[in-house]
């Protein structure tokens, strides 16, 4: 009997390192991979979810990934999509930007955290998007780091697409190439890492079946623009929007008007043909569009031609939604404050007898006071309007947030306020990568964000034991959760805001 038992024991102890040891090695649909492992997490980098765009295959949906044989080591970040080198600017701390080397167009890979001991753990999947203005940006950023969500419960994923003329560029001849339609290669390599996920994610311990997009600005509008398309339709459950929407004053370009920004930038890169195009080389691309900017287009294929009707109609993929804004979002729209008198005279021609009800609530009897309206009125219209929209539309339950919390100061640098994108280290618990002096209320702020949000991935409701209460929103009551320097309910916060331009039809 002894012996028995030490023989079952051994067994098990075998069965056990065996398991244990099955994420060091996964095998996906492609071929066997390889990552690393820290503490309890393990990490998967530079995992290629569709062939490098390049070539022939330049301004095409993305095309699937050749098998390899033997174990592909995916221990590091690949290059970040061709864009201007990214450095530090304004707000925005190294932190906070792609590394500036490597660029390339080979860029469609994604990156794995998951704390899984065996594949199939039906764990809940978490995607973030990044942002950067569909003209810059990368998944290696510092603060979008997956490693503490996936000790919190999710399989963190992080993906790149392609931005800029290579990722948005629409144009007449690959109209006729593509299904009518073109421009929108970014949001095509969105749902590409999607499919993947599908396919692939279970064996990281991840549930195709629970998962979240998420993302922030530019990525907050990918989000949008994925719960809208029927492309990618059943490939997610979830959705959270930060700082950023279609259904505002943000609507994309329309396909005949993206075709002549095509045909303005093939001009400006000295190519006569879409052949040529196809030839120039990266460097050569991103000179050519120097003063043309690419962005989502209403294709009547990955998009359909009028989102706003789409959403009002309920055609999109009713999932539920967290969406919010920070309030330095206003400043992101940029451009020079009106005077009182300009700001006035202009609200009078575009609203007519609307006009006195509009200034009342965005007042300006001074000049300061009319640069206060321009500026809350330009937090609607980026973001705050968008998801106020979005909610209502939806049938499934939403959840929407404000950000107003200033992180610490950094010495010897300016104070931005909460400026856009500084939620998302809160929200993806990575304040550990973001150089500032931290406080104890930082901490707990970013502890009680980070759980809404892996409690809405896992559930669809932000709310668990240990965090206060978030209602959903419903446009009577208009209560909005506010993440500042205490956790708290806003009831009907720009509610009469809301009211007005819903009414005004400010698309």
């Amino acid at each position: 009997m002894k012996k028995l038992s030490i023989v079952l024991s051994a067994l098990w102890l075998m069965t056990g390192l065996k398991s244990l040891a099955q994420l060091d090695i996964v095998k996906t649909e492609n071929g066997s991979l390889s990552g690393t492992k820290n503490g309890d997490i393990h990490s998967f980098k530079g995992i290629p979810f569709a062939a490098p765009p390049v070539g022939d295959l330049r301004w095409k949906a993305p095309q699937p990934v050749k098998n390899w044989t033997g174990v592909r080591k995916c221990e590091a970040f690949s290059a970040s999509p061709i864009q201007s080198k990214p450095a530090p600017f304004y707000c925005w701390t190294e932190e906070f930007i792609a590394p500036p080397e490597p660029l390339s167009e080979d860029c469609l890979y994604l990156n794995v955290w998951t704390g899984a001991k065996v594949p199939y753990e039906n764990r809940p999947v978490f995607v973030w998007i990044y942002g950067g203005g569909f003209s810059s940006g990368s998944a290696a950023c510092a603060i979008y780091d997956g490693a503490e969500m996936a000790k919190k419960g999710v399989v963190f994923v992080s993906i790149n697409y392609r931005v800029g003329a290579l990722g948005f560029m629409a144009h007449p001849e690959l109209s006729k190439e593509q299904n009518g339609a073109s421009g929108n290669y970014g949001l095509l390599d969105q749902i590409a890492a999607l499919k993947w996920i599908q396919n692939n994610i279970g064996a990281f311990g991840g549930d195709p079946n629970n998962v979240t997009i998420a993302g922030q600005s530019a990525g907050s509008m990918s989000v949008n623009c994925l719960v809208a398309s029927p492309l990618a339709r059943r490939l997610f459950h979830r959705a959270i929007a930060q700082s950023g929407g279609m259904l505002s004053n943000r609507i994309p370009t329309k396909l005949a008007d993206a075709e002549k920004n095509g045909e303005l930038f093939q001009k400006q890169a000295n190519a006569s043909t879409l052949a040529e195009l196809r030839k120039k080389s990266p460097e050569e691309i991103l000179a050519a569009t120097k003063g043309v900017r690419f962005g989502v287009t209403l294709d009547g294929y990955v998009l359909p031609t009028d989102i706003y009707a789409h959403f009002k109609e309920g055609k999109h993929n009713d999932v539920p939604l967290m969406a919010g804004w920070v309030s330095g979002d206003g400043s992101i729209t940029g451009g020079q404050a009106l005077t009182a008198e300009k700001f006035k005279q202009q609200m009078q021609e575009k609203y007519g007898e609307k006009a006195g009800e509009f200034l009342k609530l965005f007042p300006a009897a001074t000049d300061e006071e009319a640069k206060a309206a321009q500026s809350k009125l330009g937090l609607l219209s980026f973001a705050a309007m968008s998801a106020n929209l979005w909610a209502g539309f939806n049938k499934s339950k939403s959840y929407l947030y404000q950000f107003t919390h200033v992180p610490p100061d950094k010495p010897n640098f300016p104070n931005y306020g909460a400026f856009h994108t500084s939620e998302v280290p809160y929200a993806l618990h990575t304040l550990h990568t973001w150089n500032r002096p931290w406080k104890e209320a930082d901490r707990q702020l970013e502890s009680a964000m980070a759980d809404y949000w892996v409690n809405f991935a896992k559930f669809g409701n932000p709310n668990a034991k240990g965090v206060p209460e978030w209602k959903s929103y419903d446009k009577k009551s208009g209560v909005i959760m506010e993440f500042g320097d205490k956790v708290q309910e806003r009831p009907a916060l720009f509610k009469a805001e809301f009211e007005l331009l819903s009414g005004l039809q400010m698309q």
